[in-house]
C-alpha cells in the first residue's frame, strides 16, 4: 500500500493505556537522501548504514538507478551501497524521473540535475508532489545559467531541465530551507567558478558536513554559519555513512512520553545535530522531563540516546527564529498544547502550508474534530490547552507527520478514535504502529 494512497479500512485507534520501554526510530530521513545522492555522484563505493527504508529515500534511489547509478536493494536493517559515477557520469534517462510524494527528491534533483550539460531530465510526481512550489529553487538556480521550466511559469511540476554549464555566483536566499540550499551546492560542484549560498537563517546543515566528508571545497562562514562557498574541481571519493535515528520520528515518542502519565520511553540512536534539536529545546521550557544518554559522534554527526518519562508541561510559544530547527515537529507540538493548562502559539510557520498538506489547516481541522480549541493564523494557530479531548473519526489528508501526531492523540482522547489513511506513515516512519502496540501497557 502506497503510504500516500487511499484505504478502504480506517484504523482503530484505542485510548487510553501507557507507553514503556526503548525503542529505535528510522534512519534520519535528510542524511538517507543525501547519503545516496552524494554517493552517486562520487568516485568509487559508498555503504550506507542505517538508510531509513521509506518511500521518500527509495524515491531518491530510483531516480538515480534510472540514470545508471547502481544502488543495491533497500531493506530494513541492512548495509546499502552506491556505486559512484562521479560528478558528470549521471545518464540521461529513458522515462520521467518519478519523485513519488517526496519534495526532497525532486528540490535536490534540480540542483543536481541543472548542471549536466547537454542532457534532458523531466521531473514529475504524485498529485500532491505537483502542488508544492519549486520556483523557490528553480529561480536561485536561474541566476547561475540552469534552465527548468514547468507548470505556473516553472514553480509546479512536471518540471524539464536541459542541463547546462552554470556559473558560479553569490546567490542569497528568500527562505531559510535546506532543501534550497543543498540543491544550489549540488549545483554549484559542477560551476565554472566559486558559488557562496547566503541564507537569512541558519538551516540544517546535514549537506555541508557530509559533502566535505566526501571531500568537496567547502567553507562554512558568516554569522551563525549562514554563509556556505564552494569551489567546484574537487574529486568526491565514496565513504562509509552510518545515518542516525530521525529526531523528527522521534520526536512522537518524545511528546507520547512526555504526555502520557505512567510513560517511560528511551529513543535510541538519535541524531542532535544542533540544526534540529529545536523540538529538545521547546520541550525543555514546556518542563518536560528528558535525558540524553550516551552522547557521541558518529561520522560527524552527534548522537545520543533519549530518555523520556511523563510530567506535566507548560504552554509555549515560538516563532520565525526557531522554525528552521522544528518545522517538521509542528504537528506533533500542537497535539502537546492541547494537554498543556493555559494558551500556547505558533508563528512564523507559513511554511507548513506548502509541505505534504497544508500542515496547519489540516492539524487544526482534525484536532477541532476531537474537541481542541484552536485558532488558526496564516503563519500558525493559537491552542487553548486544558479541555479533554474526545475520540473521534480522523483522517491523516494523506500526511505522514500528522498520521503519527492524531495516533498520539488518540491515545490520550476519552474514548476510541479512528484515523483514514494511516498507512501515510510509511513515508518517513514505515514500523510506526507496530511500534506502538509494542511499546503500549
Amino acid at each position: 500500500m502506497s503510504g500516500t494512497g487511499q484505504s478502504d479500512d480506517p484504523r482503530e485507534l484505542k485510548a487510553g493505556g501507557t507507553l514503556q520501554g526503548r525503542v529505535k526510530v528510522p534512519g534520519d530521513k535528510s542524511i538517507s537522501h543525501r547519503s545516496l545522492l552524494f554517493g552517486a555522484i562520487a568516485e568509487g563505493t559508498t555503504t550506507i548504514d542505517g538508510l531509513l527504508p521509506a518511500e521518500d529515500p527509495l524515491s531518491t534511489a530510483a531516480c538515480l538507478r534510472a540514470m545508471g547509478v547502481t544502488i543495491s536493494p533497500i531493506t530494513d536493517g541492512g548495509i546499502v551501497t552506491v556505486e559512484g559515477v562521479g560528478l558528470d557520469g549521471l545518464q540521461e534517462p529513458a522515462e520521467v524521473l518519478d519523485c513519488g510524494n517526496s519534495g526532497t527528491t525532486m528540490r535536490l534533483m534540480l540542483g543536481l540535475l541543472a548542471g549536466r550539460d547537454g542532457r534532458h531530465f523531466v521531473l514529475d510526481g504524485d498529485a500532491s508532489l505537483r502542488r508544492r512550489p519549486m520556483r523557490r529553487v528553480g529561480q536561485p538556480l536561474a541566476s547561475m545559467g540552469a534552465d527548468v521550466r514547468g507548470r505556473d511559469g516553472g514553480n509546479l511540476a512536471p518540471l524539464a531541465v536541459q542541463g547546462r554549464q552554470l556559473k558560479g555566483t553569490v546567490i542569497g536566499t528568500p527562505v531559510a530551507s535546506a532543501q534550497v540550499k543543498s540543491a544550489l551546492l549540488l549545483a554549484a560542484l559542477t560551476a565554472e567558478s566559486p558559488t557562496t549560498v547566503i541564507e537569512p537563517a541558519q538551516s540544517r546543515d546535514h549537506s555541508e558536513r557530509m559533502l566535505k566528508a566526501f571531500g568537496a571545497d567547502l567553507t562554512v562562514g558568516g554569522e551563525m554559519g549562514r554563509h556556505i562557498s564552494v569551489r567546484p574541481g574537487a574529486t568526491l571519493r565514496g565513504q562509509n555513512v552510518v545515518v542516525p535515528g530521525d529526531i523528527s520520528s522521534a520526536a512522537f515518542w518524545l511528546v507520547a512520553g512526555a504526555l502520557i502519565p505512567g510513560a517511560d520511553l528511551t529513543i535510541e540512536n538519535v541524531g542532535l545535530n544542533p540544526t534540529r534539536t529545536g523540538i529538545l529545546e521547546v520541550l525543555e521550557q514546556m518542563g518536560a522531563r528528558i535525558e540524553v544518554l550516551n552522547p557521541r559522534d558518529v561520522a560527524g554527526e552527534p548522537v545520543g540516546d533519549l530518555r523520556v518519562t511523563h510530567s506535566p508541561l507548560k504552554p509555549f510559544h515560538f516563532g520565525e527564529e526557531i522554525m528552521p530547527r522544528l518545522v517538521d515537529e509542528v504537528p506533533i507540538l500542537s497535539v502537546a498544547a492541547c494537554f498543556c493548562e493555559g494558551e500556547s502559539r505558533i508563528s512564523g510557520a507559513s511554511e507548513l502550508r506548502v509541505k505534504e498538506t497544508d500542515r496547519l489547516a489540516v492539524m487544526a481541522r482534525q484536532l477541532k474534530a476531537m474537541g481542541a480549541d484552536i485558532d488558526e493564523h496564516d503563519d500558525g494557530m493559537t491552542i487553548r490547552g486544558g479541555r479533554p479531548l474526545k475520540g473521534a473519526v480522523l483522517d491523516s489528508e494523506t500526511d505522514h507527520r500528522v498520521a503519527m501526531s492524531l495516533g498520539v492523540a488518540a491515545m490520550l482522547a476519552d474514548g476510541n478514535s479512528s484515523l483514514a489513511r494511516s498507512e501515510a506513515a510509511a513515508v518517513s516512519y514505515p514500523s510506526f504502529w507496530d511500534e506502538l502496540e509494542r511499546l503500549r501497557c
